[in-house]
C-alpha cells in the first residue's frame, strides 16, 4: 500500500511525531512518501528509516497556515492511497481539508492502526474505545506517542515542488491573515463567550479586550449552536477543544459540563455572569457577578492601564 505522511514541524524543524507516523506507516506494510510543508524537515525526514521518498513541497501559501492552501497545494502531490498526519491542531485541519477536497473518509485521533486497516480511537472524550475497520482511500491522523519511532538509519532521495499559489488562494491567505487570531488550543490567554452575550455582534466587546491581552477568543457550544455567525473553530469544550492557558476568563457563560471539560484545568479562571447560582463559579477561581454590560467596559479599562 502507498501511504502519504503530511510531516508535522516547528520552528526547529521537523516534529518527532513524524517518526511516529512513518512508523505507523511501516507496521502496516506501507511504502511511504513524507511531504514536507514549506520545505521544512525535509532533510530530517529523508534520514527516517521506512521512508522511500520525501518531497519538500515550496510555495507562498506556506508563508503563513491555512488549511485549506496549505491542503490545495499538498494534494496533487499526496498519491497514497492512505494519506497520515499527525492529530495536531494544523495535521486535523490538513486532513479534514484534503478529504473534503477528495471526497473521501477522514478518521481523526487514531490511537492504533493494524493491518488490515482495524483503527481505534477514543470516543466519548476517552471514556470508551472505538475499533473499525476502514477502506482506503481515507486521511487519517494519528494522535503522538500512541505509536513507536520508525529508527533513524534511512536515506531516502529529496525532491523539490514548488507549488506557486494561484489568486484565488492567495486572496484567502490575505484575508486569513489580516483577520488572524491565535488559535485556542495554542493560546495562553482566552476570554470566551457564551449565549448570555446576547447577540453575536456582541462578541466584538470580547475581540477588543483580547487585542489589548494579546488573547485567543473562544465561545461555548451553546454560543456556537445558536448563532452561525459564531464558528466551530471558535468552541471550547468536550465537543470541540480542550484548552489549558494560563489564564481563562468565561463570560456570560453558564458552565455546562461539556464546556467545563474543555477548559477546568486552566491554570487561572475568571468568570463574569449575572446568574449568583451558574456552575461556572463553581470551577472559578475568581468570579464576578454582574452582567458583561457592566463588567466588560471596566475589564478593558484596567487592563489598558497594565
Amino acid at each position: 500500500m502507498d501511504v502519504t505522511v503530511i510531516a508535522d514541524s516547528t520552528a526547529d524543524g521537523l516534529n518527532p511525531v513524524t517518526a511516529q507516523l512513518v512508523g505507523a506507516a511501516s507496521s502496516i506494510g506501507g511504502t511511504t512518501t513524507v511531504l514536507c510543508p514549506g520545505g521544512v524537515g525535509s532533510s530530517q525526514a529523508s534520514a527516517i528509516s521506512g521512508v522511500a521518498k520525501v518531497i519538500s513541497v515550496e510555495g507562498d501559501c506556506f508563508g503563513t497556515f491555512e488549511g485549506g492552501a496549505w491542503a490545495n497545494a499538498l494534494n496533487s502531490l499526496a498519491t497514497g492511497e492512505l494519506i497520515l498526519a499527525a492529530a495536531s491542531p494544523r495535521g486535523r485541519d490538513i486532513a479534514a481539508s484534503l478529504a473534503a477536497i477528495r471526497k473521501i473518509p477522514v478518521i481523526q485521533d487514531v490511537t492504533g492502526l493494524e493491518a488490515g486497516m482495524v483503527v481505534t480511537r477514543p470516543i466519548y472524550s476517552g471514556k470508551a474505545i472505538e475499533t473499525s475497520n476502514v477502506s482506503t482511500p481515507c486521511v487519517i491522523t494519528l494522535r503522538a506517542n500512541a505509536f513507536d519511532d520508525a529508527p533513524e538509519g534511512g536515506s531516502a532521495d529529496v525532491g523539490t515542488v514548488n507549488q506557486s499559489a494561484d489568486v484565488g488562494l492567495a486572496v484567502k491567505e490575505a484575508l486569513a491573515k489580516a483577520s488572524e487570531r491565535l488559535d485556542v488550543t495554542e493560546a495562553d490567554i482566552i476570554i470566551s463567550g457564551g449565549r448570555g452575550m446576547g447577540d453575536p455582534s456582541n462578541f466584538s466587546h470580547l475581540n477588543e479586550v483580547a487585542d489589548i491581552i494579546g488573547a485567543a477568543v473562544g465561545a461555548s457550544r451553546a454560543a456556537v449552536d445558536t448563532w452561525d455567525e459564531i464558528p466551530h473553530s471558535m468552541q471550547v469544550g468536550q465537543t470541540g477543544k480542550t484548552v489549558t492557558p494560563s489564564l481563562y476568563i468565561a463570560v456570560g457563560i453558564s458552565g455546562a459540563i461539556q464546556h467545563l471539560a474543555g477548559m477546568k484545568t486552566s491554570k487561572y479562571i475568571v468568570a463574569i455572569n449575572k446568574d449568583p447560582d451558574a456552575p461556572i463559579f463553581g470551577v472559578a477561581d475568581y468570579g464576578i457577578v454582574a452582567t458583561w454590560e457592566d463588567a466588560l467596559p471596566v475589564l478593558k479599562s484596567e487592563l489598558a492601564k497594565l
